[in-house]
């Protein structure tokens, strides 16, 4: 799809050969609390998630794509998730996996193409992001974007014996 392709980066539809990476990711415990995970990943759950990843986002309400340079290397990934034909919304969240590529505007140009993926593609009305009160980085990223800060949920995460707020933030269709 030409629409999902940047300048400096693309995104793509998860692939069999991502095995490595997702189990890179979805086992890197410095970023289970802000994707929600408790337990580690096996190679074999992957793998039969890779093998469903093909099905429609009107079945399953979710799209995962990968973010990939020039390079054709994965670097992160963008979801689309809580998908709602219904009122026509749906939540979006990123990770760019490797603290080296962060900062460098591939987030932000991920972000956009998504956004217009789902404005133009999906003819969403909004898109929403849940993102930790401390993550100043993602929060100045969806800033940036023209999300609109609508909220906070107080000690809405407990890690480590502490609660955190997250923050919403929202993006209207204009």
């Amino acid at each position: 799809m030409l629409h999902l392709k940047g300048k400096n980066i693309y995104l793509r539809a998860l692939e069999p050969s991502d095995l490595d990476f997702l189990y890179q990711l979805e086992n890197n415990t410095e970023v289970w609390e802000v994707s929600g995970t408790l337990t580690p990943y096996s190679k074999k759950v992957l793998q039969l998630y890779l093998e469903n990843a093909h099905r429609d986002i009107y079945e399953v309400k979710q799209l995962r794509l990968c973010i990939c340079n020039q390079e054709n290397k994965v670097i992160g990934l963008v979801d689309i998730f809580n998908f709602d034909p219904s009122n026509l919304r749906a939540g979006i969240g990123i990770i760019i996996l490797d603290e080296q590529d962060r900062g460098k505007g591939a987030g932000e140009e991920a972000l956009e193409l998504v956004m217009k993926y789902c404005f133009s593609v999906l003819n969403l009305h909004q898109l929403y992001a849940n993102i930790l009160e401390s993550n100043e980085p993602s929060k100045r990223l969806f800033q940036k974007l023209d999300f609109e800060r609508v909220g906070v949920k107080k000690d809405w995460l407990l890690t480590n014996g502490e609660f955190k707020n997250e923050v919403l933030y929202q993006k209207i269709k204009s």
